[in-house]
């Protein structure tokens, strides 16, 4: 039962090319494609990269049977590319190659039976054979080549429900096995059938597949290309520059051309001060170094888990202001909080140290945050980064304060700080993410300077 209610809730997804692509961890995504086979319901899975989405632009038909999937993966650096430059947040890269022998292991453990579907003649049957042998307990109930007529589907479509398979993997490449599987998907009683393209070529040992590195850093297609150059040179060296163009232009349909001109700006303004001020504060920053080791002979940074943009956890850097073992006391001092809402602060807190008393009232336990600007984490004007159990504890508008990228000052921050209670806090951070402009931020910037000499709500 447990089971079927995880596989009841889908995956986040986010919104490419005007498709829902699942954004999850490679972990989280077998799990729920596994566990899609104890559900009533027969569930197609397939996966999107830049060859798809090329035919897709070509055929709206095959548009619409991507859409209709129940989960579409996105798979290749070319999808990452295009959701990086159209701000979409997606999870790990869910190539089918890399998925297979996984769901093969995991389903050998609960299991679940597999059929193979598609290649030359022999090849899923090669493919069946590297899989018994990784998992000796993983059951392959069938294999048929995909070299056969639409006159033949029947026939096929007979053999896979007699074998009675929890998963389906069909290898036709794109377009023709979504198509296939589109078509006869009702006929076929399987919970779950996966479009896996070419990978059985892979474990057939028909392809080698690409160094682990090339792999890595999102290069296979060079070496697929070197492998098989007349067949692949149109689809890549062709096809990869019309993918960008689709994805420039997708891009430009999502951000206004002013926005995007506004976070360029931004960035721009955000490596530029923060290196400035790095180089700027040196001296400070060695004396505070040798202040803090004097103390205690403790670490000098502190690393905590913060939420970014988009609810992402990044670990946020100050200079440390508690004593060592501060975060196993923070919950014996929750009941004592002078805040209400969901941020903890108290303003004699005992976990503070002297020179951390010093830090916290002049702001310069945050200089090291600069490192974190530089890094892309934050932005020199942003919402203050959240704790994770802060965070668990949001309702209502609180929740759109992740919508932008967190950052070191705030208009709350130069209007008083801990002073303002919490729920006009939300409000501030809010206005300033609906009004976003490279003045703005400026005026703040140059706001924070009295705002830090002052102190006033600094604790």
């Amino acid at each position: 039962m447990n089971a079927i209610n995880h596989a009841l809730h889908a995956p986040l997804t986010t919104r490419l090319f005007d498709l829902p692509l699942v954004s999850a961890t490679r972990i989280e995504a077998i799990r729920d494609i596994l566990n899609l086979t104890r559900l009533r319901n027969k569930s197609t899975v397939n996966f999107v990269n830049a060859h798809s989405i090329n035919i897709a632009k070509r055929n709206p038909e095959f548009h619409r049977i991507l859409g209709e999937s129940d989960r579409l993966l996105p798979d290749g650096s070319g999808i990452r590319i295009a959701s990086l430059l159209a701000g979409a947040s997606l999870g790990d890269n869910l190539n089918g190659t890399d998925l297979f022998p996984a769901i093969c292991e995991q389903a050998a453990h609960r299991g679940l039976s597999i059929f193979l579907l598609g290649g030359s003649p022999e090849t899923a049957d090669r493919a069946a054979a590297c899989m018994r042998e990784r998992y000796p307990s993983l059951r392959i109930v069938g294999t048929h080549h995909g070299y056969f007529d639409a006159s033949e589907s029947a026939a096929v479509i007979e053999q896979i429900n007699k074998a009675e398979p929890a998963l389906v993997f069909v290898g036709f490449g794109a377009p023709r096995q979504e198509q296939w599987i589109s078509e006869h998907r009702e006929a076929m009683n399987a919970p779950v059938v996966l479009g896996v393209g070419g990978l059985f070529d892979y474990y057939a040992g028909n392809v080698p597949r690409a160094p682990r590195l090339m792999r890595r850093v999102g290069c296979e297609w060079i070496w697929r290309l070197i492998q098989e150059p007349r067949r692949l040179a149109s689809r890549y060296l062709i096809g990869n520059v019309v993918f960008l163009m689709y994805a420039l232009i997708h891009a430009l349909a999502v951000h206004h051309p002013m926005d995007a001109l506004q976070a360029m700006l931004k960035r721009i303004l955000d490596i530029a001060i923060a290196g400035s001020a790095l180089l700027l504060f040196a001296p400070f920053i060695a004396i505070i170094v040798a202040a803090i080791r004097l103390e205690d002979n403790g670490p000098v940074l502190f690393a905590q888990r913060r939420i970014g943009a988009q609810g992402r956890p990044f670990m946020m850097l100050k200079f440390r202001s508690m004593i060592q073992n501060a975060e196993a006391k923070r919950a014996e001092l929750l009941a004592q909080s002078e805040r209400s809402g969901a941020c903890f602060k108290m303003k004699k807190d005992p976990r503070i140290t002297r020179v951390g008393s010093w830090l916290r009232r002049t702001s310069l336990d945050e200089l090291p945050q600069l490192l974190n600007v530089l890094r892309g984490d934050m932005s020199i004007v942003g919402p203050r980064p959240a704790l994770p159990d802060e965070v668990m504890t949001y309702s209502g508008q609180s929740w759109q304060r992740l919508m932008g990228k967190p950052g070191i000052t705030c208009i709350w921050q130069v209007s008083g700080r801990a002073n303002i209670p919490f729920n006009r806090q939300v409000e501030m951070d809010i206005e300033y993410l609906n009004n976003p402009t490279v003045w703005h931020d400026l005026r703040l910037i140059l706001k924070t300077v009295p705002a830090v000499l002052t102190g006033r709500g600094a604790y």
